[in-house]
């Protein structure tokens, strides 16, 4: 227990810097597919989303997932009520969300991905309502 509040620090940083990627990678998708035509910008924008999701975005998501972890083992939140296992499930949905962004990501990189602007739009809106969801379990622990 005595490192529990350091370990709280490092979640709740790494959290933010998931959610950073999160919410940036979708966004230079819409860029990207609204662009298809332009290939110098397009060419720029595939080194920002690889660079933003395996220098930023997998550290952070591992780092998320592990220190929350052993914060719930060292609070013995495993035997408290459902909420630690509703955020676990939300936070599984992020990480699925993040393999289907890396799919994305791929086909855009090899020029096969015919999604639209409108639909990276929509797609990122997801990862905002899990953070208000999550928040809120964390917080009022309602089950």
């Amino acid at each position: 227990m005595e490192y529990y509040s350091h370990i709280l620090v490092f979640h709740i940083i790494s959290f933010i810097s998931w959610f950073a990627m999160l919410f940036y990678l979708p966004r230079l998708f819409v860029y990207h597919a609204e662009n298809m035509d332009r290939q110098e910008f397009t060419d720029v924008v595939k080194i920002m989303e690889f660079k933003l999701i395996k220098y930023i975005g997998n550290p952070a998501m591992w780092a998320t997932i592990l220190s929350g972890l052993l914060l719930a083992y060292l609070g013995d939140h495993f035997s408290g009520g459902g909420w630690l296992h509703l955020k676990i499930f939300l936070v599984l949905t992020l990480f699925a969300y993040q393999i289907y962004l890396e799919i994305l990501r791929r086909k855009l990189e090899k020029d096969e991905c015919q999604k639209s602007g409108k639909f990276f739009r929509f797609l990122n809106e997801y990862p905002t309502l899990i953070m208000i969801v999550v928040v809120s379990v964390v917080i009022f622990k309602p089950i």
